[in-house]
Parts: C-alpha cells; sequence; structure tokens
C-alpha cells in the first residue's frame, strides 16, 4: 500500500517555473515506479511523464518534453516535476501516481494516487 501526497502547484505567469513534489508512504518507495498524469477542466486525463523504481529511466510525453524534469529521491520517498517554460494550455490537476516496478503511460494500470496539486498559468 502506498500513499501519495502532491504539493507545490500555484499560479505562475507564461514562461515561469514550478517545482512540484510527491511524497510517499511507506518503507518500499524505492520499488514503485512513479508518474505523473494532469487533467485541465473538460478534459481527460493526460500522461506528463514517468520514472522507473531506480530513477535511471524516465518517458516524457512529447508536449511537455525539454520543458519538465521528472526526478524521485528515495531515501526521501519522494518524487519531483521541474515544470520550466509554462505555457497556459500547462494549466491543470496534476496527481502523481505509483505501480509496482514497471512505469506506464497509461493511468487506468496505476493503482495508487495523490489528491492532486493545481497548476495555473496566466498568459
Amino acid at each position: 500500500q502506498v500513499q501519495l501526497v502532491e504539493s507545490g502547484g500555484g499560479l505562475v505567469q507564461a514562461g515561469g517555473s514550478l517545482r512540484l513534489s510527491c511524497a510517499a508512504s511507506g518503507r518500499t518507495f524505492s520499488s514503485y515506479a512513479m508518474g505523473w498524469f494532469r487533467q485541465a477542466p473538460g478534459k481527460a486525463r493526460e500522461f506528463v511523464a514517468a520514472i522507473s523504481w531506480s530513477g535511471s529511466s524516465t518517458y516524457y510525453a512529447d508536449s511537455v518534453k525539454g520543458r519538465f524534469t521528472i526526478s524521485r529521491d528515495n531515501a526521501k520517498n519522494t518524487m519531483y516535476l521541474q515544470l520550466n517554460s509554462l505555457k497556459p494550455e500547462d494549466t491543470a490537476v496534476y496527481y502523481c501516481a505509483a505501480r509496482w516496478r514497471i512505469y506506464s503511460d497509461n493511468g487506468d494500470v496505476y493503482p495508487y494516487w495523490g489528491q492532486g496539486t493545481q497548476v495555473t498559468v496566466s498568459s
């Protein structure tokens, strides 16, 4: 069982940056692959980025590649998403998710989710 809590969202101007955190409970955090997803009002949930259990492998949606960076610190049971060069279309609730070992860009295969943190980018 993994419990996830996101933080770090907020209101930022276009071109600005934010750093999201996802704190996990449990002693087996390092065994879980992690992902970030987002959902804008009236839109379907969208994959953003994922990271392997060790942190050695990452995967990004084309829409955020080169602007966002996913990372994790297993000693702190925390995953991060650095958001740079933000655009108004990045506005959404951002969710972190966890699944055993293998990461995926399919949110349906992640059993554990946080409550989300709002990111709003003004133009």
